[in-house]
């Protein structure tokens, strides 16, 4: 059990009524939390990543089967999960910050960012290799992000690593005209599909309604993180499990598929050439 689904079940034994999100009828998998009929569990792996992620997430975030937060801790396995309060700031995610063997760095739009933080748009040049990089990431929609963002001074001391699309985007909730893909037809390597998943800055998230376009899931950030810092097999291990998941959660749905419909062949192809 990782650390997303550690947070799931506290959070939901918080609740005193049922947590309805749009399709709560659906007779869900307790662990990846889509449709039992659809159920990924049997295809995750773990990447070999010499990252790590901390999710900072707003209340019932965690709760909602459409939040691809949970991808990374599926895939990355130092990931760590926390539930953001306005009040009380989190003990152990400080602490993790604060630990020597990691260099914490804020995934966010670098135009939010206060006067004295950094703002790198690539790996830092004099990155300390002997650190382990440290990925907060806000997980939650824009409005909630801007929101955490402005009300967690301890947020406001950590360097901020942005991406062209972030000046653009938010965290959660991203919607736009996803890829055309040919089922007959498949990129020639794995190497090709790697470049066209993660320089792309088109979201593929198709489960929620966007606040505006351009915005890419917290998942889709993530892999482009990944591949900023270096660990470009670990970025399209996960933008591949991005994929998978959206196929199969769209499944359960009554309107068309957007998704890959060969998701599941190229993530399979991926984990056996590993």
């Amino acid at each position: 059990m990782h650390a997303v689904q550690r947070l799931f079940l506290y959070r939901q034994s918080l609740s005193t009524t049922e947590f309805r999100a749009r399709g709560y009828k659906i007779i869900r998998c307790e662990v990846c939390r889509l449709g039992v009929d659809n159920c990924i569990c049997n295809l995750r792996q773990q990447a070999n990543s010499h990252c790590a992620f901390a999710l900072l997430m707003y209340d019932n975030e965690v709760l909602k089967p459409s939040n691809t937060g949970r991808l990374i801790a599926d895939v990355i396995p130092d990931t760590h999960a926390f539930l953001w309060h306005r009040t009380e700031p989190n003990t152990e995610l400080q602490q993790l910050i604060a630990d020597p063997n990691y260099q914490a760095f804020l995934i966010f739009p670098g135009e939010y960012a206060h006067a004295e933080q950094q703002v790198y748009e690539r790996k830092p040049v004099d990155f300390d290799n002997s650190k382990i990089p440290l990925f907060i990431l806000i997980d939650a929609t824009w409005r909630q992000a801007k929101k955490i963002f402005r009300k967690s001074d301890y947020l406001a001391k950590l360097p901020i690593v942005t991406i062209p699309a972030l000046e653009q985007t938010k965290l959660e909730n991203s919607k736009v005209k996803a890829p055309e893909y040919k089922e007959s037809v498949e990129p020639q390597n794995t190497d090709d599909r790697h470049s066209e998943l993660i320089y792309n800055f088109d979201s593929r998230y198709q489960m929620r309604k966007a606040e505006k376009e351009g915005q890419l899931a917290t998942a889709e950030v993530a892999a482009k993180v990944l591949d900023m810092f270096g660990d470009s097999d670990s970025a399209m291990h996960l933008d591949l499990w991005f994929d998978v998941f959206s196929y199969r959660y769209q499944q359960s749905k009554s309107q068309k598929n957007q998704a890959n419909s060969g998701a599941i062949n190229l993530y399979k192809k991926f984990i056996a050439k590993s």
